[in-house]
């Protein structure tokens, strides 16, 4: 896959819209009449930093109102049991800031270029550098900290043909739009989860890295511990890794004021290959989260609690409610 290859088109898993009934059709184009209107329109006349700001000062107000807050109090509740109600509050206010920072960025990610708008500072240059050079791929990894919009671009700018995943939303016309920004952004080549495998095999196969979240609960995957409790977690990428021998790169982006950011690329890692293949993936899949956990502790406002990353039964065995 050489760099000059552009996205071959907007694709998206077909069975979100095949499921779909004649009112959530008409549901989706309200939406996203709304989205324009009430959202995009106005967050792009207030520029990056004053979007940022406005953002996350109405999320701040907002967001205890909303059903996700107990959720998020509960997963700090059991990552961290020695805090008092107050440390929890204060960090659950904090994280729906920075969602809503992250909503008010969103329409002027061109405006935040990680190497040309000086608002981004990039640690570790000379891993993705290196990862570039080598022509053989690598799975980067990271989890939603900050604005995880960002850390894609500083991928693909440097690396075009790198192959980026996400989750497709529900609503195909507000769907299409954000891809149509990542585009725009730098991120060329996108893979949306669910039909998207195939693209990643075929890059690493060809020599080009790919990226994915490794931070969220996954039904289908392995438990792994997570805060001391063992958590659902993706073995997705590590397998890839393994099955390329392709050195996985943790990544991590951390907000520095608005609109402004630090991504840093870590230490490359090779899984480890004794031939037994559950045990190396465990193995690896628990350094992956080992190194999300300590990002998470340096920055807990930071990072997006508002999914329900433990099941409900591991809230009743932690007594939390």
């Amino acid at each position: 896959m050489s760099g000059t290859e552009t996205q071959p088109g907007y694709v998206r898993p077909k069975d979100i819209d095949n499921r779909a009934s004649l009112w959530q059709r008409v549901q989706w184009r309200l939406e996203t009449l709304a989205w324009d209107l009430f959202y995009w329109g106005p967050m792009k006349l207030l520029g990056p930093d004053k979007a940022s700001d406005f953002g996350g000062w109405l999320m701040r107000r907002i967001g205890p109102l909303l059903s996700q807050h107990k959720t998020t109090k509960r997963n700090l509740r059991m990552a961290f049991p020695d805090w008092t109600d107050d440390q929890v509050e204060a960090v659950a206010l904090d994280t729906w800031e920075s969602a809503g920072r992250t909503a008010g960025e969103l329409p002027h990610l061109p405006k935040i270029d990680p190497y040309t708008s000086g608002r981004v500072e990039i640690v570790g240059l000379d891993v993705l550098d290196r990862i570039r050079d080598s022509g053989k791929g690598a799975v980067f990894i990271s989890g939603h900290f900050a604005n995880w919009e960002i850390m894609p671009a500083a991928i693909t700018k440097r690396i075009p043909h790198a192959v980026m995943t996400y989750r497709a939303l529900n609503n195909p016309h507000i769907d299409k739009r954000i891809s149509d920004l990542r585009h725009d952004y730098g991120t060329e080549i996108n893979a949306p989860k669910g039909i998207g495998t195939r693209e990643l095999m075929r890059a690493l196969a060809k020599g080009s890295p790919i990226a994915l979240m490794n931070d969220q609960k996954f039904n289908e995957g392995i438990p792994v511990p997570f805060f001391g409790r063992e958590a659902m977690t993706a073995p997705g990428p590590t397998r890839l890794a393994l099955k390329y021998q392709v050195p996985i790169v943790p990544v991590s982006t951390t907000r520095t004021g608005p609109a402004r950011f630090r991504i840093e690329f870590h230490e490359p890692y090779v899984p480890e290959d004794t031939g037994d293949q559950d045990a190396d993936i465990l193995k690896s899949v628990a350094r992956i989260n080992t190194f999300l956990e300590g990002q998470v502790r340096a920055y807990p406002g930071q990072w997006f609690w508002q999914h329900r990353r433990w099941p409900k039964d591991a809230w009743k065995a932690a007594g939390v409610t």
